[in-house]
This record gives C-alpha cells, sequence and structure tokens, in this order.
C-alpha cells in the first residue's frame, strides 16, 4: 500500500462582521475609499474638482468596491471547497487525504518537540458479509454506526478519520505505545458489543487493528504501512482462530 503526501492547502481569514482588515492583512495595496481621501492625497479640495472628474471617481470607488466584494465571495467559496475536500462522503469523518495531511503534520510536531504521539488503523471485520447479508444500505448504516461510537470515545484532541471502505485512523495525540494499544483494545472491544440495529436485524461489528508510535523520525508512508501490517497480521491470526474453531 502506497500512501502519498498532500501538501496542505493554503489558509484563508475570514473577516468577521463588523471587523475591518488593513492592507497587511487582505494582501491589497493601500486604496481610497472616497472622493475626500483623494483631494486629502493629492493636496486639493472638493470645490477643485470638476464635476466630470467626480463623477468618474464616484463610478470608480463603486467599481473597487464590486471587485472587493467578488474577491470576497470567492475566497469564502474557496474556503467552502477546501473543506468539503477534506470530509469524507458518506460518514462525519475527514478523509484520507486530510488524514494524511494531519499525520505528516503531527510527525514533524512530535519531531521538532520530542513527543511522541500514536497512530491507530482500524479495519472492520466481515464488512462483505454484511453487504451480502442486509444489503449495501445496511453496510453504509454500519459505517456511520462505528464512525459515531469512534468520535464519541476519542479525545477532542485526537485526528479520526474514515481512510476508505471499512478503514478507520486515529492519530493520538501525545500517547506512547501502551496507551494506544489500551485504547485500539478498548474501541475494538466497544464496537464487538455494541451491534447495530437496522431494520429488525441485529447486525454484530468488530474489528481489527494495529497501532505504531511515531517519533518524527519516520515518513507519512511507513507510518501508515506499520500499523496496517500489525492490523493485518491481527486479522489473520483472527481468522485462522475461527477456522479452527
Amino acid at each position: 500500500m502506497k500512501i502519498t503526501g498532500t501538501t496542505p492547502p493554503v489558509r484563508t481569514e475570514r473577516v468577521r462582521t463588523g471587523e475591518k482588515k488593513d492592507a497587511s492583512q487582505t494582501g491589497r495595496s493601500p486604496g481610497f475609499d472616497s472622493i475626500a481621501d483623494v483631494t486629502t492625497f493629492c493636496g486639493l479640495s472638493e470645490s477643485e474638482l470638476t464635476p466630470k472628474v467626480r463623477h468618474a471617481l464616484q463610478e470608480l470607488f463603486s467599481e473597487v468596491s464590486r471587485l472587493h466584494q467578488e474577491l470576497d465571495r470567492a475566497q469564502g467559496r474557496i474556503e467552502y471547497l477546501e473543506q468539503l475536500s477534506d470530509e469524507d462522503t458518506l460518514v462525519p469523518l475527514i478523509n484520507r487525504r486530510a488524514f494524511v495531511r494531519e499525520l505528516d503534520r503531527y510527525i514533524s510536531f512530535s519531531e521538532r518537540y520530542g513527543m511522541p504521539s500514536s497512530l491507530i488503523y482500524l479495519d472492520l471485520d466481515g464488512m462483505k458479509r454484511i453487504n451480502d447479508s442486509h444489503g449495501h444500505a445496511a453496510g453504509d448504516a454500519v459505517l456511520l454506526h462505528v464512525a459515531e461510537l469512534l468520535r464519541r470515545n476519542l479525545r477532542g484532541s485526537d485526528i479520526l478519520a474514515r481512510l476508505g471502505g471499512d478503514e478507520f485512523g486515529a492519530i493520538l495525540v501525545q500517547a506512547d505505545l501502551e496507551s494506544a494499544e489500551r485504547k485500539a483494545s478498548e474501541l475494538a472491544e466497544l464496537l464487538s458489543r455494541t451491534p447495530l440495529y437496522w431494520e429488525g436485524h441485529e447486525i454484530p461489528v468488530s474489528a481489527s487493528w494495529g497501532v505504531y508510535r511515531f517519533d518524527g523520525r519516520e515518513q507519512v508512508e511507513e507510518a501508515l504501512r506499520n500499523a496496517d501490517d500489525q492490523m493485518y497480521e491481527r486479522k489473520r491470526k483472527k481468522q485462522e482462530r475461527l477456522e479452527n474453531g
């Protein structure tokens, strides 16, 4: 599995209602807001302006104001689209793209400040069976059910995402390996004892997990691969136990 990092989007800052930014904040060149500004700058009085010049200036100010409004709307639209590009299409979590970006950021943070954190990789068991037995609508309901359970049982500082399909990832900020393994085990146990009740059916849920502690010396791909490999090894052993009765 190959994971590639992404370039963080350019952050844009909204202006709150009633708040005015200066030119250094907006990136716009200092300008004139009124005819009085022009005359003051030029050392003239308003009475020295001809009606034709006055009318031209008023039209110019109106056009500048319109362009500023269009720019603000465009910046707002960019922010909205950036937010959409980070959201999963099914569950109310961030997607893989955003998660990879956040993981890269926290790996750099760990290297800079010497504060290791951990990654949990969760993969649901038997999703094909659920889809085949109850339909894809039930499978989607299971994913939503799992996303909500995980979200409610992680700290607000942790980062949770759906990585794709039936896989979820969590970044446990400032958590060592022992703490992360304990949390991953708790989450898996929680899923196992919390089935989804859907259209009169009880649908059991279970997951396999892997954990990796990162300290800033690894790449994003390495951290994800290690947690992913550990998860698949745990899933393989679980399957062997089921097959051997």
